[in-house]
């Protein structure tokens, strides 16, 4: 009897393994989503490792590449490499290549005959059977000239004839106008100091201390004065033609940069002024690019130059683009989505409901949403 009772003892209860078989199921769901939140925290750390290393060590340029993040906020991962065999292909030479590249510049050529064409074995006279032709480039080095405008003036000798008109008669030979009164610029000069600065990146420093290598004296205060009045004087009305079909396309690009300035009336040298730089797009039929100089990122800037655009405009996040009328329709850019908050968002972050800024893609541009009349940048999520 007391092993019958002992035996009952030892043998669990219904209720006890049922109670159990809850507790044990309940600890596999939270290992399970324990499991599957570490796993998307690896996921996270992963792409913010990604972006740490793009940013760190890749390059600067803001092109797309194969590994940027997708508008969904998942990083592309890169299928496995294919085994590949190596070919070895063998290009075939374009035929008149070298001709074509020769073809916009002049040829000199340079007859190399015998002086003494008789036979160095017979004495017999030798007849020519061909020529073979070698052709090189040669560098003619830039020369500078100083030209020397001698203006005569003619004076009527007859007595008469100044007893009849009262005053001598003088008329001097017609000569080209200066480029600038009173300066030794000359049309040829500012348009290679133009295009040296312009065109080649070079800051005036190193252009003059090219003209002094040359043995030419001309200060960089003395180059950069004659740019400027030869703009007020010959260049603003092409200026002006640039803006106004500018302001008639239907799709522009604007962005600010800080600039410093020296030796500006009534303000420091330390003071940040700006360049703000409208241009068009990449499809534009007339591809035009302007700097309008502004002491100060006020929003009436971009107000007063683009008071007659209306259509869409590209530019950042910058609030006061955002504020202009409502016939400019802002656009972002996608490549923001890859950049650090504020500017983009962090990988595999939700992006926050109600929020759905405007996109610009490389094949489609959508409208930012308007509040009161004016368009809205999202303060959180994704930016683009």
């Amino acid at each position: 009897m007391e092993t019958m009772t002992a035996t009952l003892e030892l043998q669990p209860n219904k209720d006890d393994i049922l109670s159990r078989l809850i507790a044990l199921e309940e600890a596999v769901t939270q290992r399970d989503e324990r499991i599957i939140k570490l796993e998307s925290l690896v996921k996270f750390y992963e792409g913010q490792l990604l972006l740490f290393k793009r940013r760190q060590f890749g390059t600067s340029s803001e092109r797309v590449c194969s590994e940027q993040l997708t508008l969904s906020g998942e990083v592309s991962i890169p299928p496995p490499p294919m085994e590949t065999e190596e070919v070895i292909v063998k290009r075939k030479k374009r035929v008149g290549k070298r001709k074509e590249d020769l073809s916009t510049l002049p040829v000199v050529r340079v007859e190399h005959e015998l002086t003494e064409r008789n036979c160095p074995a017979c004495d017999t006279p030798m007849r020519d059977i061909g020529t073979s032709i070698r052709r090189e480039i040669e560098i003619i080095p830039a020369q500078a000239i100083v030209k020397e405008h001698n203006i005569h003036s003619y004076a009527c000798p007859n007595t008469a004839c100044q007893d009849k008109e009262d005053k001598t008669i003088i008329i001097t030979a017609p000569s080209p106008a200066p480029l600038i009164s009173g300066s030794l610029a000359s049309p040829s000069l500012v348009a290679h100091i133009a295009v040296q600065k312009y065109s080649m990146g070079l800051p005036l420093y190193r252009i003059e201390n090219g003209f002094r290598y040359d043995g030419i004296n001309i200060s960089r205060q003395n180059m950069s004065n004659w740019i400027i009045k030869c703009y007020y004087m010959y260049l603003i009305t092409i200026c002006d033609m640039l803006k106004m079909f500018l302001r008639k396309e239907t799709y522009l690009q604007a962005d600010e940069t800080t600039i410093q300035v020296l030796h500006e009336p009534n303000r420091p040298a330390q003071t940040k002024s700006y360049e703000w730089v409208y241009r068009t797009g990449s499809g534009a039929k007339r591809k035009i690019v302007i700097y309008d100089y502004k002491e100060t990122r006020r929003q009436e800037h971009p107000k007063l130059f683009l008071k007659e655009f209306k259509g869409f405009l590209n530019t950042d996040g910058y609030q006061v683009y955002h504020n202009l009328p409502d016939d400019i329709i802002i656009v972002g850019f996608s490549t923001f989505a890859s950049r650090k908050p504020p500017f983009g968002r962090p990988a595999f972050l939700p992006v926050p409901t109600g929020h759905m800024p405007g996109v610009i893609g490389r094949n489609s541009i959508s409208q930012s949403p308007r509040k009161n009349g004016r368009g809205r940048m999202p303060k959180r999520g994704l930016t683009i």
